[in-house]
């Protein structure tokens, strides 16, 4: 099994991340998207051994460890850790692209990215707004966005959003397409036949009966019962502040909420620095590190690798799930 990694900001603690990865064994073979130099130079900040090899190269004897394999692309100028360069934004899209044309075209299983500066991109002069929908518009893919760590899995209608914006999106098509992503998506990646979802409203206290908004009863409630009328289990709209009690998750699958800042900070709060965040409705397999680029830890040996390995792992275990379920 092929893994695409890519490790997003170079400035940031991505290229760290890959180098402390390559210091241990792991189930599935990584191809890293980078420039060589990025990594060699950063695994000498580290004071980490790195032997770097190129992604088509065959060798009849085990790698010499602990090694990448490594799909090069060059920095447009050599990164300065912790120090933004707008002239390296495309670098970053750019590893992104190859790394998701690989996975269209099966050289890859599954892609995993480290985090990016959506910021930086943006002021390049580069439209940007994060990796989900960066890669809907690449794969023609319908992205839901859903964040997992031990015992939570939290998926989002709208995702990065003025929170002042996010009420006109949350429409009767939208959400209907994000729930039926989400449930099948439960059942081709993680196995579950008959997926159980709750559902939160988006009003204080799921709108208390048309006091405090109408968004529950005229969109929420009737695609609930649409869909449950079709056999599908989803409960709700429950109020976001009593959602996540652990009475409510004992028996659930997964939460969809309608916000960003709804659900994630519960998720994170539960579960930072080993949760992962999962693409959903792709042709590929995507999964990331559930943290930004801390700039301010990059070449310093003080990054924690534990959301990459999460990332990592999850990944593989996704493309094992749904070549054994029959649902690719």
């Amino acid at each position: 099994m092929n893994l695409a990694l890519t490790p997003g900001e170079p400035a940031g603690i991505g290229p760290d991340l890959c180098v402390m990865l390559a210091q241990q064994p792991l189930a599935a073979q990584l191809v890293v998207i980078a420039d060589p130099a990025l990594l060699q130079r950063r695994a000498s900040l580290l004071g980490l051994p790195l032997n770097l090899i190129p992604a088509d190269t065959a060798t009849d004897s085990p790698p010499q460890q602990p090694y990448l394999r490594v799909l090069a692309v060059e920095l447009a100028e050599p990164e300065v850790c912790g120090q933004l360069n707008r002239a390296n934004a495309s670098y970053v899209l750019e590893c992104l692209r190859v790394a998701a044309a690989g996975c269209l075209s099966h050289r890859f299983d599954a892609l995993v990215t480290g985090p990016v500066h959506k910021g930086i991109i943006n002021q390049s002069g580069l439209s940007f707004t994060g990796h989900t929908e960066f890669l809907a518009k690449f794969t023609s893919g319908y992205p839901v966005m859903m964040l997992a760590t031990a015992g939570l899995r939290v998926a989002l209608v709208t995702t990065h959003l003025p929170l002042a914006e996010a009420s006109s999106q949350i429409t009767a098509e939208r959400l209907e397409r994000v729930a039926r992503t989400l449930y099948r998506d439960l059942q081709r990646y993680f196995d579950i036949a008959y997926p159980r979802i709750l559902v939160s409203g988006l009003n204080p206290h799921a709108g208390e009966d048309g006091h405090l908004g109408s968004e529950e009863s005229e969109i929420i409630e009737p695609v609930i019962a649409q869909l449950c009328d079709e056999g599908m289990e989803l409960v709700g709209p429950i109020s976001a502040d009593t959602l996540f009690n652990p009475q409510q998750l004992e028996t659930a699958d997964a939460v969809l909420v309608m916000y960003h800042d709804q659900g994630l900070p519960v998720l994170k709060h539960l579960g930072f620095g080993h949760a992962v965040n999962i693409t959903l409705g792709l042709p590929i397999i995507r999964t990331s590190v559930d943290h930004g680029t801390a700039l301010e830890l990059a070449g310093s040996g003080k990054a924690q690798i534990g959301s990459l390995e999460t990332a990592v792992k999850t990944a593989f275990e996704l493309v094992i799930t749904s070549k054994r379920s029959g649902r690719t």
